[in-house]
């Protein structure tokens, strides 16, 4: 087994065993069980007996459905045990013919409790509140109705600028003025109280805003060159605050992934097309990560995360090589250049994602290397900061490409995600 105290001497890729040495163990059932919040648990316990489990959360494989997010993470925050069963989202594939005899509308999230099947995020949370209790105060709170309220009237503001076309720069304007307004809303309403959420500690209030927001600060940054988080210290806070809870970073998506998936979702999303914009979307796209602010005159905004408060964690990039070599034999089928083709490529990026050492892949790699790069989900996948590890090094290898660097993979489809269909992944 090679051992890398500095970046390897010999260029020659790592074999997949060479790999597989020296990547972590994954998580083990009982970590998913009890751990971390974790996209890839079926069973939650925390310290409870199976036979105590009342609760079944049916959600997206993708971990993207902002509804099944906001039920997951009240779960994981009440630490109530509960079951995951996964559903592809229709954008994704076909939906499992066993849900929809369940849940004919076929709509996520759905929930059973005590036997009895619940729909729409809402009336689930309404329903665990009134078995289990509330989480912080309740949703049918006098304080939290208006918050909740301020919420629907964020989100039409930010569909009305992020997903119409605009006849012109007024016009435009006045959408992002709109949005603007409620956004310094929900900024004031943080900041009415101590500390940085809206009642003191995380409560309901604060996790009807989770889903949205977080797609709000991405797609805006990626259409608009919009930087949410810059823009209001207080929704920094918000976010900072959220981010040191393990629950949420357990849930928590990346600007590229949710800047790709939310076109299908929203009906499209149309980008400003202003230089500031292209620059930030360019970067979000093929790094370097951290992303940061590359048109920010200020050397400290400039220098300043807009994705993530957290500092990358220690084994970030072996925790990524461990997903991949999970379900590495599908990813080369599934590559555009073949499973015998796509082999060398990704040991010479997982080369430099183990080692730090430019790999250089055979001529003809790089549109296949981006296309793995393109299609890294977060958190399904892996982490956010695992994610960026992932893409640096598949970006750094697919530039090495000799005959044409600058290769790109099929693109993105804009009206459906049929191209992350999850039945290839699972295991059976």
């Amino acid at each position: 087994m090679r051992m890398f105290p500095s970046p390897l001497a010999d260029p020659c890729p790592l074999s997949w065993e060479e790999l597989a040495s020296i990547a972590p163990p994954l998580p083990s059932p009982a970590d998913l069980v009890d751990g971390p919040t974790s996209p890839q648990a079926s069973l939650r316990l925390f310290g409870a007996m199976p036979g105590e489990v009342r609760v079944t959360l049916y959600r997206d494989h993708h971990a993207w459905c902002p509804y099944c997010q906001k039920v997951w993470l009240w779960l994981e925050e009440r630490r109530i045990p509960y079951r995951i069963r996964k559903v592809t989202m229709f954008c994704y594939g076909e939906k499992e013919r066993w849900y929809t005899r369940l849940v004919p509308s076929g709509m996520l999230p759905a929930l059973e409790l005590d036997g009895r099947v619940i729909t729409e995020s809402d009336r689930i949370l309404q329903a665990l509140e009134q078995t289990f209790g509330a989480l912080g105060l309740s949703l049918g709170d006098p304080a939290v109705l208006p918050l909740r309220q301020l919420e629907r009237l964020l989100f039409r503001a930010w569909c009305s600028w992020l997903c119409q076309p605009h006849a012109s720069a007024r016009e435009a304007q006045g959408a992002a003025a709109d949005f603007e307004e409620f956004a310094g809303a929900m900024a004031a309403a943080l900041v009415a109280r101590p500390g940085p959420f809206f009642f003191g500690d995380f409560s309901a209030a604060d996790l009807v805003f989770v889903p949205y927001v977080e797609r709000m600060s991405a797609s805006l940054a990626y259409y608009k060159g919009y930087l949410l988080r810059q823009r209001y210290p207080a929704i920094e806070r918000w976010f900072a605050a959220l981010e040191r809870r393990p629950t949420y970073l357990g849930t928590q998506s990346d600007f590229h992934t949710h800047a790709h998936d939310l076109p299908p979702q929203m009906g499209g999303c149309f980008a400003s097309g202003e230089p500031a914009q292209q620059r930030l979307a360019a970067r979000i796209d093929r790094g370097p990560w951290p992303i940061c602010s590359p048109d920010a005159s200020d050397p400290a905004e400039a220098a300043r995360d807009p994705e993530t408060s957290q500092a990358m964690p220690a084994g970030a990039g072996l925790q990524a090589l461990a997903r991949v070599l999970k379900h590495r034999a599908v990813l080369l089928a599934r590559n555009p250049l073949g499973a015998e083709g796509f082999d060398l490529p990704l040991r010479c990026a997982l080369t430099h994602l183990a080692s730090g050492a430019a790999c250089v892949p055979p001529p003809g790699s790089a549109g296949g290397l981006r296309y793995l790069c393109d299609r890294i989900s977060v958190p399904r996948d892996m982490p956010l900061h695992a994610a960026r590890q992932l893409r640096r090094s598949l970006e750094a290898t697919a530039a090495l490409d000799g005959a044409d660097p600058n290769a790109q993979g099929p693109p993105l489809p804009q009206h459906h995600r049929r191209d992350q269909d999850p039945s290839p992944f699972l295991q059976r």
